[in-house]
């Protein structure tokens, strides 16, 4: 079990990566700012005592802190995931800037899936293509009846039970297979 996580665990972190330095600091200041303002500042402001009790006004600060936080996070985010999914950072900023979050719901349901560079033309190319669309490379092994995705080690494939070895693989998946 713990080998299935491991990939997770470093598809996660890889994506955690991604979030520059500045958004990371804006975050912590951002987050600091909203306390110092709901604990030093707005009770001075007030000229009555509040009613809330200690630990619901912690929990609403904290929570209050937290998704300012998160906000400046992910706007870094989306500036460096967009161009590497092939899109546009600018319009994509525009959209997160929409107040109730609308913008950053919209971005992770409708983003494009990763890019990837074909080894023979240098094409750019969705990362689950089997064939490149310009040069017709064989990208990734698949079968040759269903054109599932297999492993160059898989001897059936995992969907329709094809015999995958007389499907002819191209000479640079067939030098995998003799090792």
């Amino acid at each position: 079990m713990r080998t299935e996580m491991a990939p997770l665990e470093s598809r996660i972190t890889d994506e955690l990566r991604l979030i520059p330095r500045w958004s990371i600091a804006c975050a912590i200041a951002t987050f600091v700012a909203a306390q110092y303002y709901f604990w030093v500042l707005l009770p001075q402001l007030r000229h009555t005592s509040s009613h809330i009790p200690l630990v619901l006004h912690l929990y609403l600060t904290t929570s209050l802190g937290a998704l300012l936080a998160l906000y400046f996070l992910m706007v870094g985010y989306i500036t460096q995931d967009a161009p590497r999914r092939g899109m546009n950072v600018r319009v994509w900023m525009i959209c997160v800037i929409i107040p109730g979050g609308i913008g950053a719901v919209l971005y992770f349901l409708l983003r494009q899936p990763l890019l990837a560079s074909c080894p023979s033309c240098s094409a750019k190319i969705e990362g689950d293509y089997h064939y490149c669309p310009h040069c017709s490379y064989q990208v990734s092994g698949c079968c040759g009846r269903c054109y599932a995705s297999t492993r160059i080690t898989d001897l059936f494939c995992t969907r329709c039970g094809h015999d995958l070895a007389s499907d002819h693989p191209p000479e640079r998946l067939q030098a995998f297979v003799s090792r």
